[in-house]
Formats: C-alpha cells, sequence, structure tokens
C-alpha cells in the first residue's frame, strides 16, 4: 500500500484553520492556484469537500471538523518525531504563533514582543487572536498556542505560569467635575459610568463593594475593550473605574486628556498569566515563546520599579 502524502495533512490543518484557500495559500507559502490544486487532492483523498461555501466565505464540513483534532495530532507527533534532540534554531524557524489575549496585553507588550520576535526570530509570525464570547477548546484543537489572561479561568490540566499583576485604578477626562473635591466614595458612586465587559456584563466586584456600603452607581455605557472604553471616558462625562495601571505609560504616550485616581473602594489586583496545552510543554519552539513572554513582561516589570 502507498503511503499517503503527508503534506496533505499539513495543508489540511491550515485549510481548516484558516477556512481560507487565499489565506491557506499565504501561509503555506504557495499561489492561490497551487492551493486550490491541494485542496483538490485534500478531496480526493479524504472522499469529502473539507470546505463549502458559506455566505461570503468558507466552513469546514462535519467531516473536517472531526479530523481537526487528529490530523494536528499526527502533525505534532511528526515534528516531534524530526526533531527529537535538536534544538530549534529560532533565526531561520518559519511558523505562526497564535496567542489569544484582551487588549490591555496587546496594546501594552505588543509593539515588545513583536521587537523580540524580529530579534530572534525574524521569519516567525505573531498572529494575535481575540477573546470570544465564550471559552473554547482552542488551544486542545490546536487552535491558538498561548492563551494570556487572567489567573483562575482554565482547566486543571492546563500549563499555566504568571506574567505580572497589575492595580486597577479610576480614570477620567482631565476637567471631570469629580477632581472639584476630595473624590469621596459617595461622589464617586454619584457618577455615570463605563463598564468593561466582552460579554456585555454591567455589574461586578465595584457594586458589591458600593452594596455594601448602601451605595449604587448608574452603569451608563457597556464597552466590550479597554482601549474603547479610554477613548469613551477621554470624550464624556463618564468615569472609568477599572483601569490596569499596566496601561499608564501607553495613555501618557497618546496624549489623552485622563487623569488617573486611586478608587476609594477596595478593589482587588489582577493577575495575568500565559496557559497553554501539556501537549506543547516541551515543544522547542512553544518553549522559546513562553520564555520570551515570559522575560518580556519582567523586563518592563523591573524598569517601572
Amino acid at each position: 500500500m502507498p503511503l499517503p502524502d503527508l503534506n496533505l495533512l499539513l495543508a489540511l490543518d491550515v485549510l481548516i484553520d484558516e477556512c481560507s484557500v487565499a489565506a491557506a495559500a499565504r501561509r503555506m507559502n504557495l499561489s492561490a492556484p497551487a492551493m486550490s490544486r491541494t485542496l483538490g487532492r485534500v478531496r480526493v483523498a479524504l472522499g469529502d469537500p473539507v470546505l463549502v461555501r458559506a455566505g461570503r466565505g468558507l466552513a469546514p464540513t462535519p467531516r473536517a471538523l472531526e479530523l481537526r483534532e487528529q490530523v494536528r495530532d499526527v502533525i505534532e507527533q511528526a515534528h516531534r518525531v524530526f526533531n527529537a534532540g535538536r534544538e530549534v534554531d529560532m533565526a531561520t524557524l518559519e511558523r505562526t504563533f497564535s496567542v489569544r489575549a484582551n487588549d490591555v496585553f496587546i496594546g501594552s507588550y505588543g509593539g515588545r514582543l513583536r521587537d523580540v520576535f524580529r530579534q530572534q526570530a525574524p521569519r516567525c509570525m505573531l498572529r494575535f487572536v481575540p477573546e470570544g464570547d465564550t471559552d473554547d477548546d482552542a488551544m486542545v484543537q490546536g487552535r491558538i498556542d498561548l492563551y494570556i489572561s487572567t489567573a483562575g479561568k482554565h482547566s486543571p490540566e492546563t500549563k499555566v505560569q504568571h506574567l505580572f499583576t497589575t492595580s486597577l485604578l479610576g480614570a477620567a477626562r482631565e476637567d471631570h467635575p469629580l477632581f472639584d473635591g476630595d473624590i469621596s466614595v459617595e461622589r464617586f458612586a454619584a457618577c455615570d459610568h463605563i463598564a468593561v465587559s466582552r460579554r456585555g456584563l454591567a455589574h461586578g466586584p465595584i457594586d458589591e463593594e458600593l452594596a455594601a456600603l448602601g451605595l449604587q452607581r448608574r452603569v451608563a455605557v457597556v464597552i466590550p475593550t479597554f482601549h474603547g472604553a479610554i477613548f469613551a471616558a477621554a470624550d464624556s462625562d463618564l468615569v472609568l473605574p477599572q483601569m490596569p495601571s499596566v496601561m499608564l505609560d501607553r495613555i501618557a504616550r497618546m496624549g489623552l486628556p485622563l487623569r488617573m485616581f486611586p478608587l476609594p473602594v477596595p478593589v482587588r489586583t489582577v493577575a495575568l498569566v500565559q496557559a497553554w496545552h501539556p501537549r506543547m510543554d516541551n515543544d522547542p519552539a512553544h518553549q522559546w515563546l513562553r520564555r520570551a513572554i515570559k522575560g518580556m513582561c519582567d523586563s518592563v516589570e523591573a524598569a517601572r520599579h
């Protein structure tokens, strides 16, 4: 029996991941016609369309989704076989690293991390993937390499490493009436607030602290990202009570007319971690990625202190 063409597995993995022939062609350094022919060969080999038209784009068939994790496992096993006992040469490696993170990390560290890539892994691509409305199996299925998020959101088998801790401050435009006197908890609660939540939640720990004091605030706007909330606060009478201190340098460089203030209610600090699936633990390139991110965060924190 002739051996199957393992290159078709690589193509299948990329096609399912991208759901686009053109995007898959770019990742595999092929022309679009060549990628189309490869998709045709994959379809013949599997006896399945693999990708079908869905509106203006393509969507994987149930058979393709069923095979996705198995295909990724085979590719990773082959990678381990051919790279066992070898050091990875990051200077020549061509690989795309997908990192899921929120806009706080991307805005504060994305540029610095790109500089690390440029210096140490110039032929690798860094792809940030936004957080979704719900958790999924992206790490298990190999669609993302790392998930950078707050601590305590991961399954027990997931590998986790602490990156840094950030406190939360209040923020409002420089000439906001709140700054006309002492910022008491009563005056703070009387302002219209912005809530930052990608799930659209209007209430959180601050509301619990206010309720314990017999107070209630009014959340006038819910915004899914911190950067959107920053611009909204700078251009309105709204108060943003969830400003991560890690963003202060970036806000200063942007020149936004925002003024920070300590919150008049106790709010816990937020710890950020990087998490990955155990099967990637010994992958040399993945180990480099984790060291690069951890080292970058440690350097930034040391400079701040």
